[in-house]
């Protein structure tokens, strides 16, 4: 069972706690794409709807990194399920009544498009990324079979750190993320401060197994400034992605947002340019395409081959 302390502090940040270890979060641009018409930055560069994107995941409290650049509250990190959990049925089922709690306000703002308001009420897309490392939750490919039976887009978020779970999954998700935050062994230990001992060997491990899997794969490089994105290292990445043979690179923006306050600057976080300035050279070497960027989220896409670019 979770912490009472932490589900306390996790309601506080506006969390919607699902039964014993999952959660539910608005995502900034569901109220940005309600209120305002502003769209996330995935739903320029991959066609999803960012208002009908369910933000959540299977593991609130179990990661295997302290990252310092992490907005999340890490005083009950676990690294792995002691106990019972819960059904996948459940907490996609929780889940989205939870996301359709979080939304009833918007309805009485005269700012609202309700149209996108009732689409809302029935998301198409799961973004399994909240917090924690989803791929933890020992039932997280019958968790994406439940969502892809009811028509849903996936997008799985991990660190790196269980090659093992991503070659055994299935089915696998719509859209895998894999964070690659830092371009060497030393730069990884100091900045995502590994729980687990052979965190940096897992991650590598990944990367080659990648190729094998029948998914679209993405590389995020979450990038920052004074840690993980001097010229000397864009050759380091590019010899990480070259091992993983990603169709899509995401060079983005450290946000200087949440507990991470605590432990990071705002000097820390990148300019846009900068970000960019590191795709262009990341993008030279890899022979990839700069096919969109996103200068409110400080974020660049390089792709292999551009005509995939769209899910739908």
């Amino acid at each position: 069972m979770m912490n009472e302390e932490l589900r306390r502090i996790l309601r506080k940040q506006r969390y919607a706690v699902i039964g014993r270890h999952s959660g539910v979060k608005l995502c900034h641009w569901m109220r940005q794409s309600l209120l305002y018409g502003r769209e996330c930055y995935k739903q320029s560069f991959y066609g999803i709807e960012s208002h009908r994107c369910l933000q959540m995941t299977p593991s609130l409290n179990y990661c295997t990194q302290s990252c310092l650049f992490c907005w999340r509250y890490q005083g009950f990190t676990e690294t792995f399920f002691k106990d019972e959990v819960d059904d996948p049925e459940y907490i996609l089922e929780e889940s989205i009544q939870a996301q359709r709690r979080l939304i009833t306000g918007f309805k009485g703002d005269v700012r609202c498009d309700h149209r996108k308001w009732m689409e809302a009420n029935n998301p198409n897309m799961v973004a399994c990324s909240l917090s924690g490392e989803p791929t933890l939750y020992p039932r997280l490919g019958e968790f994406f079979d439940v969502c892809h039976r009811r028509g849903m887009i996936t997008f799985l978020v991990t660190n790196g750190t269980t090659p093992e779970v991503l070659e055994n999954l299935d089915p696998l998700p719509t859209q895998l993320y894999v964070s690659v935050v830092a371009p060497d062994r030393e730069v990884y230990k100091r900045l995502c401060v590994p729980l687990v001992s052979n965190g940096w060997e897992k991650l590598i491990q990944t990367l080659e197994l990648l190729p094998s899997l029948d998914t679209r794969v993405v590389i995020r490089h979450t990038l920052v400034d004074g840690w993980n994105m001097d010229d000397k290292y864009v050759e380091k990445y590019a010899k990480l992605d070259e091992k993983a043979s990603p169709l899509f690179v995401e060079p983005k923006a450290y946000v200087f947002v949440g507990y991470s306050r605590r432990r990071m600057s705002i000097s820390n976080m990148p300019s846009h340019s900068s970000v960019k300035s590191f795709g262009e050279k990341l993008s030279a070497l890899l022979g990839y395409e700069m096919v969109m960027e996103r200068s409110d989220s400080r974020v660049v896409l390089l792709a292999s081959d551009p005509k995939k670019r769209k899910i739908r």
